[in-house]
């Protein structure tokens, strides 16, 4: 317990004031989280995480997390067509080692690029809005997913008595989830009441619901891929914690759906 409080002070601590400062410090934290957390994701696939085929992975996330805002340039190749690129060499490279990267592994790692470039490239997009409210939008994000997590655990283990899911995250409850969502759209009504020029109620409540669901969702994806191969944590990085994987699960999905979805009124 007291390293996890300990981890917990200094990677929040961390994360928080470099996330305050955005710009390329913020934008480098996140790129150096989202290769941390593809390294974590081809280990636990069983491939080694440095070999040839992994290296183009890293390479692919790179791509995602490139900061064409902040270099100022246009961006050369679309996103849509980037990863259409990733795919082929993914596909070329079965075909080049003879099978013995076969196509299931080369569908992971492929998978695996667009599952964490994405989350975290959003998660760029949302501090860097275009309108000049990007740490607004980012801490309303980040605290409606909080207080989802905080509230599904408190009253999970109050008042939990029916199982969410159990094949695959045992200790969830259906009434963990549902506090977990009406503490969401509570955190997101406050924002709109403070900033009612810039977030109406009605959208925030939706961003609240999607934050709580989906963030949720994305967590029983963690979970689920974990159970395959059998292990506790993604990684160790953040003692205490587990892995860069274990923290962000539901951040990289909820970030990528509001904006996807157009439920950010900037976007």
């Amino acid at each position: 317990m007291k390293q996890r409080l300990i981890t917990g002070i200094v990677a929040g601590a961390l994360f928080l004031g470099l996330c305050l400062l955005g710009g390329w410090w913020y934008h480098l934290l996140l790129t150096a989280m989202a290769l941390i957390g593809y390294y974590e994701f081809v280990k636990m696939t069983g491939t080694r995480p440095l070999n040839g085929s992994a290296l183009f992975g890293y390479a692919g996330i790179l791509f995602f997390m490139v900061p064409w805002n902040l270099l100022d340039v246009a961006e050369p190749v679309s996103l849509s067509r980037g990863i259409w690129l990733l795919l082929f060499i993914f596909l070329l490279i079965t075909v080049f080692t003879k099978n013995k990267l076969d196509i299931r592994i080369a569908a992971l790692l492929f998978t695996g690029i667009v599952y964490i470039g994405t989350g975290f490239s959003y998660m760029a997009l949302s501090r860097a809005s275009s309108d000049g409210y990007g740490l607004m939008w980012t801490f309303l994000l980040l605290l409606c997913i909080w207080g989802s997590d905080a509230g599904a655990y408190f009253v999970g283990k109050k008042y939990g008595k029916n199982k969410l899911w159990p094949a695959i995250s045992p200790n969830k409850t259906v009434e963990g989830a549902a506090g977990g969502v009406i503490i969401s759209m509570i955190i997101a009504a406050i924002f709109a009441i403070f900033v009612p020029e810039l977030l109406t109620i009605g959208r925030a409540l939706l961003i609240g619901l999607a934050c709580a669901c989906v963030g949720q969702l994305g967590d029983l994806v963690q979970s689920a891929y974990k159970r395959v191969y059998g292990i506790k944590d993604s990684g160790s990085f953040l003692p205490g914690h587990g892995g860069i994987l274990d923290r962000c699960d539901s951040w990289i999905f909820v970030f990528p759906f509001v904006h996807i979805v157009m439920l950010m009124p900037y976007y």
